[in-house]
């Protein structure tokens, strides 16, 4: 285990010389100041994909987000190649992570799964999350496939299980081979009965991003 700061770009380069592949996780996964996202998710990011380059890594798994399309209705479905609507710094963040791997695969050649992770906890905590959960088997196969493909491209895909409701398609990702076995179907009943009727006025409960389309100031 070796601890490093993502905008020490001596220290990233440190951590992937060696590597084969990279399974990027790191950074400030929630609505922060616009200081501490700079650091990790747009320098750290780029500081990532400069040592992949330098240290000739090919294919890079990174952990994109579904807030890229936050300020997509609840009653729209996504798709790759839909224009990003990010509801924050954070998924603004996340979409510039993205651009930033399209750069770096059409110059470079580097392989990258986009993976718009949903909601990855034991079971879905509210209403919202019956379509965005991500189980963690699910996200073990998913990451499995993104890095055992044969040909990873670019690709951009939607980190969600099998849940009956969704707004994410992934009919683009179809080469990566990755198949969810779970659902948060079986939690509904439970979902329903420990929560309150949605209000329809409530931007998220309109909003894919949910919550984070509430926060601010900018």
């Amino acid at each position: 285990m070796i601890q490093a700061d993502l905008s020490d770009a001596a220290a990233v380069q440190s951590l992937v010389a060696g590597c084969q592949a990279i399974v990027h996780f790191g950074g400030v996964s929630t609505e922060q100041p616009w200081g501490p996202i700079l650091q990790a998710n747009i320098i750290g990011a780029y500081n990532l994909y400069e040592a992949a380059r330098i240290h000739g890594v090919k294919r890079i798994i990174f952990a994109s987000s579904n807030h890229v399309m936050g300020f997509y209705r609840q009653n729209e479905v996504v798709d790759a190649l839909t224009p990003p609507r990010p509801d924050g710094l954070y998924g603004l963040s996340k979409a510039f992570g993205e651009d930033l791997s399209r750069l770096y695969f059409d110059r470079y050649g580097i392989e990258t799964a986009c993976v718009r992770i949903g909601s990855s906890f034991p079971e879905p905590r509210d209403r919202r999350m019956l379509a965005t959960w991500l189980s963690y088997d699910d996200l073990h196969r998913l990451i499995t496939a993104c890095l055992t493909t044969p040909v990873l491209g670019h690709s951009i895909l939607y980190g969600t299980s099998d849940n009956c409701v969704s707004w994410y398609d992934n009919h683009l990702a179809r080469h990566i081979g990755f198949r969810p076995q779970d659902s948060s179907d079986v939690f509904r009943e439970a979902v329903y009965a420990r929560t309150s009727e949605p209000d329809l006025n409530d931007p998220a409960v309109l909003f894919q991003g949910g919550g984070f389309v509430k926060i601010g100031p900018l």
